[in-house]
């Protein structure tokens, strides 16, 4: 392909995007597909190239786009707001077009001073004190896997440079709940904790945060028996029903242990741009390491997701390597991002953010969620005053979990949890719109996260309907 052909192929690839954008809300949520449906529709043989750029805008059209589950649809809310805001989309045209090498200073200067110049940015406009450097990742759960070996080695004063966990010779444990991602447990893993040694503490059975009690109890109980309390990840903004862990209790109870504290705020880290809503996020100054998710609530596209350190140097001691191909007559002047994280190779990553602010700007994004959480509280409302229904945890932010309690199954349990599963899943195949499920001690419940950039107040009200619809059907 040459430039020119590119430059023709481009303008129609845009066009088509631009054309599904607008059209979003004539298909349906969930696509109508099977497991296997979209593989039997390609071909089984590898191509033998030559094809003309259009006819794979055919196939998109016919065979890619009709299974894909729409999450910028605006009667989209399941799991969380996974916004693709137009202006990020334009960044991401931009990184992909400019194939810039992220391995060293050396390799795109350009790449580490806007990414170093975006993530000082953010942490202005998040309140975030000046004590905190910044780095982009493509996920929070990378973001929690190199917490967890910043704190492995802080714990063990660096032993991977000795003898490894093994040869430190004691036991590391790791404290979070039941209500933290499952990136947690599986970073904690992956960084060389026992499964054995991760703590589920309590939490409250109302609010779902973390039981401060309980956590002292669990470390006194540790180092008696010779352990070493090496990570606390508090959740702020947990995925099922948005728990907040009392960081500020966790700081004071834990910072005599010397542990780690990693604050995961990955969807709820987009209201620290609303100064009346960082009350919810008190204490986290104190935390070592904190990661959140622009590439959701807030409308960058995938893959943007920022880890902010107290101490980077801690870091780049764990995690740097220095091969002589890789040397740089930057020196030490320069950042090294290859230093901050898992990958050599990096996208440019920050233009996504670049031009997200540059273009919408802080002040609409604020005004966009602040639509979302008055849409959230009034949601809530209609739920409370309407007959059959609950609201069943605290709203924080903009999830509203629910659950429908039909008069003939009052007191049974377990039929009200099979039924709230049965009801959610003929909604979401309906094509209508779409909901999670999601588990409480005492069964299913359905989470509303309302957060799509398209989505208003008409659309809440139409899914106030389907619930009803759905929730009834026999």
């Amino acid at each position: 392909m040459t430039p020119e052909d590119f430059r023709v192929a481009a303008h129609e690839l845009i066009d088509w995007l631009v054309d599904r954008r607008v059209a979003i809300e004539e298909r349906p949520v969930r696509p109508p597909v099977e497991p296997g449906d979209i593989k039997l529709a390609l071909p089984s043989d590898a191509p033998t190239g030559g094809d003309d750029p259009r006819a794979l805008i055919a196939d998109l059209d016919a065979v890619v786009a009709p299974g894909i589950t729409e999450v910028q649809h605006p009667m989209h809310f399941g799991w969380f707001p996974s916004n693709a805001s137009l202006s990020s989309i334009l960044g991401d045209f931009a990184s992909s077009g400019l194939a810039s090498l992220g391995i060293s200073w050396e390799s795109s200067p350009s790449l580490t001073e806007v990414e170093e110049v975006v993530t000082e940015w953010v942490r202005q406009l998040t309140g975030l004190s000046p004590q905190w450097s910044g780095v982009i990742q493509d996920t929070a759960s990378t973001g929690c896997l190199v917490a967890a070996l910043a704190a492995r080695e802080r714990a063990t004063n660096h032993a991977q440079a000795d003898d490894g966990v093994l040869g430190f010779g004691k036991r590391l444990h790791v404290y979070t709940t039941a209500e933290a991602h499952s990136s947690v447990r599986k970073a904690a893993l992956l960084a060389g904790y026992a499964a054995a040694d991760i703590r589920s503490v309590a939490i409250d059975p109302v609010s779902r945060d973390m039981n401060v009690a309980s956590l002292r109890s669990a470390i006194e109980a540790d180092v008696a028996a010779g352990g070493v309390p090496a990570l606390v990840v508090a959740s702020l903004g947990s995925t099922g029903v948005t728990a907040f862990d009392p960081l500020p209790e966790i700081v004071e109870l834990v910072r005599p242990y010397g542990a780690w504290i990693h604050a995961d705020a990955a969807m709820a880290g987009s209201a620290l741009l609303l100064p009346e809503y960082r009350y919810l996020f008190a204490g986290i100054e104190d935390a070592d390491s904190i990661s959140w998710n622009p590439h959701k609530w807030m409308g960058t596209i995938l893959d943007t997701s920022l880890l902010y350190l107290r101490d980077p140097e801690h870091l780049i001691r764990v995690m740097s390597t220095n091969p002589s191909y890789l040397q740089s007559t930057a020196g030490g002047e320069a950042t090294q991002y290859r230093d901050w994280g898992i990958p050599l190779g990096r996208r440019f990553r920050a233009l996504k953010l670049w031009y997200q602010l540059r273009i919408d700007g802080p002040d609409a994004i604020a005004e966009r969620l602040r639509r979302d959480l008055a849409n959230a509280r009034w949601f809530a409302d209609q739920i409370e005053n309407r007959p059959d229904w609950q609201v069943v945890a605290p709203v924080r932010l903009q999830t509203v979990c629910v659950r429908h309690i039909p008069p003939t199954l009052a007191g049974d349990a377990e039929a009200i949890s099979a039924h709230n599963l049965a009801w959610v899943r003929r909604l979401n195949l309906s094509g209508e719109a779409f909901l999670s499920p999601s588990q409480l001690e005492d069964g299913w419940m359905a989470r509303v996260s309302i957060g799509v950039e398209s989505t208003e107040r008409e659309h809440l009200e139409r899914l106030l309907q389907l619930m009803d619809q759905h929730a009834n059907a026999s």
